[in-house]
């Protein structure tokens, strides 16, 4: 929409340009002579004036949508951010939960070790132990 704005103002500015550089009131455009009446200069500027204003009005609009969706662009991108930040924080605390129930158990078993060790010889007695 802003490149369709855009020509329709530069044709506008083109067809002012044009009127501004003829020093009488016959025109030659793509070979085709014109001579205008006062009425048709008229209605020929306010066709002019009504290019250039919906060539802006275009150029504005297309602007605004672009803006528009540049910010919606932008504030998905935020949130996916913020999500992903998230999801990391999330991820390092259940790894250090991870390793603090992998020490935990480390920590029991070596306890359990060192228990079996000194109860080790009135265990295997027990264990080894006949009844009659």
């Amino acid at each position: 929409m802003i490149v369709l704005g855009l020509l329709l103002a530069l044709l506008a500015g083109g067809a002012l340009y044009l009127v501004l550089t003829e020093e009488s009131s016959r025109y030659v455009l793509f070979g085709y002579a014109f001579e205008l009446d006062h009425v048709q200069m008229f209605l020929a500027g306010a066709a002019g004036a009504a290019v250039l204003l919906l060539g802006l009005w275009l150029m504005g609009s297309g602007s605004r949508r672009s803006a528009r969706r540049h910010r919606r662009l932008r504030a998905a991108r935020a949130e996916a951010s913020d999500r992903v930040a998230r999801l990391e924080d999330e991820k390092r605390d259940l790894e250090r939960k991870l390793k603090r129930e992998h020490a935990d158990r480390d920590q029991a078993e070596r306890e359990g070790a060192e228990r079996a060790e000194t109860t080790g010889d009135r265990l295997v007695a027990r264990g080894t132990h006949t009844r009659p």
